[in-house]
């Protein structure tokens, strides 16, 4: 069960960002909302927009033309925050390399991993893989060199590379400087 706040606030609360994310989420215009809640589109745009609170018997029939329960509307969205310099500690592997897992531990979707490089740090000498769908590598600062097995792709600061996650590679920072570089891993599937 959830606390109720303490003090009640006259504050109105903003729904009409999450009405419209469901609606659109449902490929549903505001033409066809309306006709499937008897309300005007006038009213519903200004809904979406916070300048009108709809009575609950309104908010109630909305919510049913969106398959969307009206409890969810007031729900807080999980949030996860890592500080800079305090994210989770990893080791996917390689020398020179410092790690930190930027997202949840416990997201099953994707995983976002910061990764600071020493200068000529190097992943494994053998190509390897990661079992993810897709891999994301962004070079905040220096370079890095992705070996893939139709050749090496290059990368300097501010550049991005996306590749099948399941794709044989290796990396290295070619340099005498050291790079900074954000790995995402999407791991879709994984329930």
């Amino acid at each position: 069960m959830k606390a109720l706040a303490v003090e009640p606030t006259s504050a109105p609360i903003a729904i009409g960002s999450r009405l419209r994310s469901a609606r659109r989420g449902r490929h549903m215009t505001i033409e066809q909302l309306a006709a499937a809640t008897g309300l005007t589109r006038g009213f519903l745009s200004r809904v979406e927009r916070d300048l009108t609170s709809p009575s609950v018997a309104s908010l109630v029939t909305i919510c049913e033309a969106l398959s969307l329960s009206v409890g969810e509307l007031f729900e807080r969205p999980e949030t996860h925050l890592v500080r800079a310099g305090e994210g989770l500690a990893v080791s996917l592997g390689g020398s020179g390399i410092q790690e930190q897992l930027l997202t949840a531990r416990s997201e099953r979707r994707i995983q976002v991993i910061r990764a600071d490089i020493e200068p000529h740090g190097a992943g494994e000498e053998e190509l390897y893989s990661v079992d993810c769908e897709v891999e994301v590598l962004h070079v905040e600062s220096g370079r890095l060199v992705l070996r893939l097995p139709g050749g090496d792709v290059e990368l300097s600061a501010g550049d991005t590379v996306t590749f099948p996650g399941r794709e044989p590679h290796s990396w290295i920072n070619p340099d005498d400087a050291p790079a900074v570089v954000f790995w995402t891993l999407v791991l879709s599937g994984r329930g």
